[in-house]
């Protein structure tokens, strides 16, 4: 490209993006754009140019603020208490670059505009997980960014979906509409990986934020499990063609055939199954496992060098893997065919099905409990058990091999289902489709992606430093019909100790030393702790009206020491007592 419009292209991204530029103190020494169609992705997404160039910057500065700050590999050979805390530690500095960045953003959204956070991930502790490691600094449902007056507004009617039980979301929806808000939905997993993040693995961590064009239907806080299966959308297209129903419910070996039937001449050793392994997941994926060799395919393994070179993981990452379903030859000149199975994160498996609309693949779900004890094709039937109903108990013991489950047992899976459908999660359905999410059968979806750590399935790089204070990340932005990966060398404004500031939260610089009762305070902190508290904190908070009331008794000292929800508490009294008309929504109980 001649200099000319090299620099042209820098000076219209900078220009595009001037807000999370500033916000980070960052300079844009060069940009690189790699389209897979020729016209970019914004003449083909619902968001103006300047709003999808500035998540495609967030996503970059959320993947280079983390790995920079986040300790990255700090976790590894730490006993399980300091493992944790180095995986929340990671969990607050990406939650707060991305929020920032968001708030930012939005300040150029149109007026009636907003973005509001309907799925989030990190709520929960995962499979093999104990109850501590759950509940991650995330930004989660009923998060609002918009203009103030825009922001207040939807989060009166946030407030009533939470509170009035007998608030549905279609009164929620209709009100928008009514006020002429346009409300567009988010799932964001802000630090996917977190685990080989903290271990220090070189590849996988990365940060997801799907922007969709209307608000998800979720109607509250909901983070549990959903089966998936993402298979190229030829073998979908086939299947429909011979009358077949293919989905996530469809017999494995009707799967394989299908795929037979589509790639003729392929050998079943080059049918690649990606699916989470490891012994917590025995329970409900060993029976999947199991079908998948006894038809011959590849089950895919740790070290298995996907197309870009790169060795795969299946520890974690069930999004990622989506960018690879499809199809390919070997040198040989063999077909080979790449699908995923198993089961997701909720948050992750909405993020990798709104990718059938984006890829050329077809993704299928079903809602699956918190437990781990049944295999998966069991997992989908028991969720859609009425728990009021009379013989709800012999039922799941129907599905158990006829076993009587005590008490406690069946209350678990009762509270389960009973939590889905007050969520307003669709239970009730065949499979679940990203549709299924929408009010509208009509929508569009914004996939933005910053990658920490090198990808296997994309062959993207992470974060590499070029040059003293330089750093290149890599990110892709996805919409139907259009995507592009995006390299951007930023030079930090400020030596990298100082700008450890610009990307911690203030709780968290609070934490490390930092006296606050020294610190130039800012009416901004206001804002800044409101927003931290909710990321960090969320099972701490009442929300009464506009006040926000802290209740420390709510956090288990495993998630947060004492020493540190005690420091914090001292921070917001101060704050409190030194700055009330700030701080006037705040109430430490």
């Amino acid at each position: 490209m001649p200099d000319t419009r090299k620099r042209n292209l820098i000076a219209q991204w900078a220009f595009d993006t001037r807000p999370v530029l500033l916000r980070f103190h960052l300079w844009l020494e060069d940009v690189e754009v790699e389209r897979h169609q020729p016209d970019p992705v914004s003449a083909h997404s619902f968001t103006p140019r300047g709003i999808a160039r500035c998540l495609a910057m967030t996503s970059a500065a959320t993947a280079l603020g983390t790995r920079l700050y986040g300790e990255f590999g700090a976790g590894a050979g730490k006993d399980k208490a300091a493992y944790n805390q180095v995986k929340k530690s990671a969990d607050a500095i990406s939650a707060y670059v991305m929020s920032e960045g968001l708030w930012h953003l939005t300040r150029t959204l149109p007026e009636n505009h907003a973005i509001m956070v309907c799925l989030g991930e990190g709520l929960m502790p995962k499979a093999g997980e104990t109850p501590e490691m759950g509940a991650n600094p995330l930004l989660g449902f009923g998060r609002v960014y918009a203009r103030p007056e825009v922001a207040r507004q939807v989060d009166r009617l946030v407030h009533k979906l939470l509170n009035d039980p007998n608030h549905s979301f279609e009164e929620f929806y209709a009100k928008l509409q009514e006020k002429g808000i346009t409300l567009w939905g988010a799932a964001v997993d802000t630090l996917e990986n977190t685990s080989r993040f903290a271990e220090g693995k070189l590849t996988g961590p990365m940060a997801v934020f799907h922007l969709f064009d209307s608000p998800l239907t979720v109607s509250r806080p909901y983070e549990s499990y959903m089966g998936c299966l993402t298979l190229p959308r030829r073998v979908a297209a086939s299947a429909e063609r011979d009358s077949l129903l293919l989905d996530y419910r469809t017999p494995r070996n009707q799967v394989m055939e299908a795929i037979e039937a589509t790639y003729p001449g392929i050998e079943r050793k080059n049918v690649h199954v990606w699916t989470l392994r490891g012994k917590s997941r025995v329970g409900r994926l060993g029976k999947r496992w199991e079908e998948w060799k006894a038809l011959g395919a590849h089950l895919v393994e740790d070290g298995w060098k996907a197309p870009s070179g790169i060795e795969v993981f299946t520890d974690s990452g069930t999004y990622a893997p989506t960018f690879l379903v499809g199809s390919w030859q070997d040198a040989a000149g063999a077909t080979h065919v790449f699908l995923c199975d198993g089961y997701a994160a909720t948050a992750e498996a909405m993020q990798a099905s709104s990718l059938s609309s984006v890829l050329d693949v077809d993704c299928t779900m079903a809602v699956f409990s918190p437990e781990f004890a049944l295999p998966c094709g069991e997992e989908g039937k028991l969720m859609q058990l009425d728990p009021r109903a009379p013989d709800f108990s012999r039922r799941v013991g129907e599905l158990f091999g006829g076993r009587v489950l005590e008490a406690g047992e069946v209350k678990t899976y009762a509270e389960a289902i009973e939590e889905a459908a007050s969520s307003n999660m669709p239970l009730k359905q065949r499979v679940i489709r990203a549709d299924d999410f929408l009010p509208e059968k009509k929508w569009g979806v914004l996939a933005s992606i910053g990658y920490m750590c090198d990808d296997p399935y994309t062959g993207s790089p992470g974060v590499e430093q070029v040059g003293e204070g330089l750093y290149r990340v890599t990110t892709q932005l996805a919409t139907r019909n259009a995507s592009a990966r995006m390299a951007f060398t930023f030079r930090l404004m400020e030596p990298v100790s100082e700008m450890r500031h610009v990307f911690s939260p203030l709780l968290v610089r609070f934490l490390s030393g930092v006296d606050w009762t020294r610190r130039p305070v800012k009416i901004s902190d206001s804002g800044r702790i409101r927003n931290e508290l909710q990321t960090m904190l969320s099972q701490a908070l009442e929300h009464d009206g506009d006040t926000i009331r802290v209740h420390f008794d709510r956090v288990d000292d495993k998630v947060m020491p004492k020493d540190k929800q005690a420091r914090i508490r001292q921070v917001l009294e101060w704050y409190k007592a030194n700055h009330p008309v700030w701080f006037e929504w705040l109430e430490v109980a």
